[in-house]
């Protein structure tokens, strides 16, 4: 079962949806605080729904504020690049660009395909969770070869 969970990680990463970010999150993690990384995920999620909102918020408004939409952005990339969340930092970047270049349908096409990245992440990283919950604490943080 603790192969089936390190593949199941690396899946995660050779799909590109986590970076090197979620291994050192995982090397914090020890007895004193076997759930450190869910913990960190779950505040993650909670968090960043509330950017989420003020963006969509954001996005409403004629005319965007692509210097107010580039700073919420900029948060929301900073909280997914401390969880490894490549894809969905990815677009993050992509959104700032738009931004820069105050491209309008290009912010709100990239926010339609990054809410995706987020979701689908979501998804993945609980089922992750929960099956390392079933088989208990592992030996030793590391990305599997």
């Amino acid at each position: 079962m603790q192969r089936q969970l390190a593949n199941m990680k690396q899946t995660l990463f050779d799909q590109g949806y986590l970076d090197e970010q979620f291994i050192q999150l995982e090397e914090l993690q020890d007895d004193a605080n076997p759930n450190f990384v869910e913990e960190v995920v779950t505040l993650y999620y909670r968090d960043s729904a509330r950017l989420i909102q003020n963006i969509e918020q954001a996005l409403e408004k004629s005319p965007l504020d692509f210097s107010k939409l580039e700073c919420l952005m900029h948060q929301f990339k900073g909280s997914s690049s401390s969880i490894g969340a490549k894809r969905v930092k990815s677009e993050c970047t992509q959104f700032k660009e738009h931004c820069r270049v105050g491209n309008a349908d290009g912010c709100k096409r990239t926010f339609q395909q990054l809410k995706k990245e987020y979701a689908t992440l979501r998804k993945k990283v609980e089922v992750y969770f929960q099956f390392a919950r079933q088989i208990g604490p592992v030996e030793k943080a590391c990305r599997s070869k």
